[in-house]
C-alpha cells in the first residue's frame, strides 16, 4: 500500500509533530507533504522521511515567516499531487485536511482542532487586527470558514485528539470523529527530586494561553510563578509581570522535566485542545489546575489529579490552586493516570483504528 502523510508545516517539534512522528513510524518509507519546513527543525523519526514542501516555502524565508500567508494556504495544500497513493493521513490544525485525495484513495485526518483563527478564537484574532483592516479580515475569515467546511468533505475518516475537539468537529463541520488521545513520552517524564512550592506554566506566549491571567493568579496567591515558553507576547508580558514571575524561555526536555518535578502545580488557565503538558506534569507526580470545558477534562479528574474550574475566572483559579496546594498528592496515582496516554497506548489505539478503516490492506504495505 502506497501511503502519504500530510502536515500543516514543520517548523519545530511540538505536540502536533509528536503525533505525526508516531503515525510516521507505522509507515517508515512514507513521504511527508507540508506547506513549508524549517531546516533542522525536525528530528528522530520525522527526519528519516522524505519531505516535500509547497510553493509557499519560497515565501517564508526557510519556514521562518509565514503568519501573513494564511489566505494562500488552502490553495497551496490543494496543489499537492497525491494521485499515486492509496492512503493519505493528514495531521491537521489548519489546512492539511484540505488535500485532494485521488479517486479510490482513503483519506484519514487526525485533527488537532479545526483552525482556531476561523472558529472559536476568531474574535480574539480580530481584536489584534488594526481597526482599519478589520472589515477586510472579517471577509477573509468568512471565506476561510466556508472553505474549511467544504474541504472537510475530502476526508473519509476523522480522528480527534479529545472529546472537546470532536464536539468542535461536529459543530463546525457536521461530522462525527473517533477520539484517539495524542501520545506522551511518560517513560521520560517521571517523578523525582523535591517540591519547591511554586506555580508552573508551560505555554506559548500568545493571547489564547492567558499567561497574563496566570500571572494574576500568582500575584493573588503571593507565590512565585515560573513560565516555560516563547512567543510574540514575551516583551509585553515581561513588562507587566510582577517580581515573583520568572520567564524561562525555551528549555531542554531535561530542564522541563525538572520544572515539572519541582512545581507545586501546573496551571492551565486557558482552553486546551487536549493538553499534553498536563499529562507530562502528572507523569512527574505534579497535580494540575485547569478548566472544566478544556480538553484537559479528558485527563484530569477533579479531586484525584488536580482541580478544574467552571469558567476560568481569576477568583475560581485562585481558589482551585489553594485547594491543590493545601493537600498532599499521591505521585503514584497521578502517574498512573498519565500512563493511560503513553506512546504505546497511542500505537495500540491507532493500529486498531487503521484495522477498522482499511482492514487487511495497510499492514501488507
Amino acid at each position: 500500500m502506497r501511503v502519504a502523510l500530510v502536515h500543516d508545516w514543520l517548523t519545530g517539534m511540538r505536540g502536533g509533530e509528536a503525533v505525526l512522528a508516531e503515525i510516521a513510524a507505522f509507515f517508515p518509507h512514507a513521504p511527508i507533504y507540508t506547506l513549508f519546513a524549517r531546516a533542522g527543525a525536525i528530528e528522530g523519526e520525522l527526519a528519516s522521511h522524505p519531505i516535500y514542501t509547497s510553493y509557499l516555502q519560497s515565501l517564508t524565508c526557510g519556514g521562518r515567516f509565514y503568519r501573513g500567508l494564511l489566505r494562500l494556504m488552502p490553495a497551496a495544500v490543494a496543489e499537492f499531487r497525491l494521485d499515486e497513493y492509496d492512503l493519505i493521513i493528514s495531521s491537521s490544525h489548519c489546512v492539511a485536511k484540505g488535500v485532494i485525495p485521488p479517486p479510490g484513495g482513503v483519506h484519514l485526518c487526525y485533527c488537532h482542532t479545526p483552525m482556531r483563527y476561523a472558529w472559536d478564537q476568531r474574535h480574539e484574532y480580530l481584536r489584534r487586527v488594526p481597526f482599519f483592516a478589520r472589515s477586510l479580515v472579517r471577509v477573509q475569515l468568512e471565506r476561510l470558514r466556508t472553505w474549511d467546511v467544504i474541504s472537510s468533505a475530502r476526508v473519509d475518516h476523522l480522528v480527534a485528539n479529545s472529546q472537546l475537539v470532536a464536539r468542535r468537529i461536529e459543530r463546525y463541520w457536521r461530522r462525527q470523529a473517533d477520539v484517539v488521545p495524542p501520545p506522551v513520552d511518560v517513560d521520560f517524564f517521571t517523578p523525582g527530586g523535591s517540591r519547591a512550592g511554586h506555580l508552573l506554566m508551560v505555554a506559548a506566549l500568545v493571547p489564547y494561553k492567558r499567561v497574563d491571567v496566570g500571572m494574576q493568579v500568582a500575584a493573588k496567591l503571593g507565590m512565585p510563578l515560573r513560565i516555560v515558553g516563547e512567543g510574540p507576547l514575551k516583551r509585553e508580558l515581561s513588562w507587566r509581570a510582577p517580581k515573583q514571575v520568572t520567564f524561562l524561555g525555551r528549555v531542554s526536555r531535561e530542564r522541563l522535566r525538572d520544572e515539572y518535578r519541582s512545581a507545586g502545580l501546573l496551571l492551565l488557565p486557558n482552553v486546551e485542545d487536549f493538553g499534553m503538558v498536563a499529562v507530562e506534569a502528572l507523569a512527574c507526580g505534579t497535580p494540575v489546575v485547569g478548566l472544566q470545558h478544556s480538553g484537559i477534562a479528558d485527563v484530569v479528574v477533579p479531586g484525584r489529579h488536580g482541580e478544574l474550574t467552571p469558567d476560568g475566572s481569576l477568583d475560581e483559579l485562585v481558589a482551585a490552586c489553594r485547594r491543590v496546594l493545601e493537600r498532599s498528592w499521591d505521585a503514584a496515582v497521578l502517574r498512573a493516570r498519565a500512563e493511560g496516554f503513553s506512546r504505546e497506548r497511542f500505537r495500540r489505539r491507532f493500529r486498531y483504528l487503521l484495522d477498522r478503516v482499511i482492514p487487511s490492506r495497510w499492514s501488507s504495505g
